[in-house]
């Protein structure tokens, strides 16, 4: 039995469980199936990739894979609730009407941010983040960060020079893609923090696409190039505005490491739980005066 999570530019992720038996001990999975047209070292660089990254539990995890027949085939851990973007589309109107609506999306970016910090420091950029390659166990706590056919794993010594169409092939995702792609074919630890700021805003739009009033390839590079931005969002946390603003400054050397994005949301998320808000949470209490008058 199978259901369709996605269909990638790669191949179709599906949910899937097995008629009998097991795998490793796991009778549910998520299954990316490759299109016909991928070649098999495509595939063997995205199983080494994953089997580089180790064990996080915001990282979809590799548990086997079948690379012998047509089509080829990654077996992953098993996901309930598909992609991000899916699921806050389908969940629109119910997510809006929660009071800590912004307090769960921050903690939902905390885990992707602890993902992509560990994906680093394995030396190894995602070069695809977008809200479509994160899937949804349960929201807002167990995100998985997905998708690493066009990750690739680089090392000091050779610097960031190599931009990731060299991994694969010339086709990108160029809403999520920073401007010193496009002007130095350059893609660093940097460029994957740029994404991070379109999946906030991702996030605050339910999962509208970027740049929504641009629609050929041309007019989103000579935007972004340009220096412009895509519109902040309304009802957007101001600390998530300015994470939005540090993930796309230029240079982009400017731009915050992971590890300091995950600090600063660990930060907004401790402020989150020692601060109430009394606008939206009224206390009444009464207290009585020693001659018996009360006061509330």
């Amino acid at each position: 039995m199978r259901q369709l999570i996605k269909d990638g530019r790669e191949g179709e992720l599906y949910k899937a469980k097995m008629a009998r038996g097991a795998i490793k001990g796991h009778t549910m999975f998520t299954c990316k199936i490759y299109k016909k047209v991928t070649k098999p070292e495509q595939v063997r660089d995205e199983i080494m990739i994953m089997q580089n990254l180790s064990t996080h539990r915001n990282l979809l995890q590799l548990v086997d894979w079948n690379i012998t027949d047509v089509p080829y085939m990654l077996i992953m851990e098993h996901v309930e609730h598909g992609s991000l973007r899916s699921f806050l589309k389908a969940n629109k109107e119910k997510l809006r009407r929660e009071n800590e609506l912004q307090h769960l999306f921050t903690i939902a970016l905390y885990h992707i941010a602890q993902a992509l910090d560990h994906l680093h420091s394995k030396m190894i950029l995602h070069c695809n983040l977008a809200l479509r390659n994160i899937l949804v166990h349960r929201f807002p706590h167990e995100i998985k960060v997905a998708e690493f056919g066009m990750a690739r794993e680089i090392t000091k010594d050779r610097g960031l020079s190599r931009n990731c169409k060299t991994k694969v092939n010339k086709r990108i995702p160029c809403r999520w893609y920073p401007p010193e792609y496009f002007k130095y074919d350059f893609y660093g630890f940097e460029g994957d923090v740029w994404a991070f700021g379109i999946i906030i805003w991702e996030m605050q739009t339910f999962g509208t696409v970027p740049y929504p009033n641009l629609k050929t390839f041309e007019e989103v590079v000579s935007h972004v190039c340009a220096g412009h931005r895509t519109q902040e969002p309304a009802g957007c946390r101001p600390e998530m505005l300015e994470m939005m603003r540090d993930c796309w400054q230029e240079p982009y050397l400017m731009r915050p490491s992971f590890m300091a994005i995950v600090k600063s949301l660990e930060n907004i998320l401790e402020n989150d739980r020692d601060y109430v808000n009394m606008d939206s949470s009224p206390v009444i209490v009464q207290v009585e005066s020693k001659d018996g008058v009360k006061f509330s």
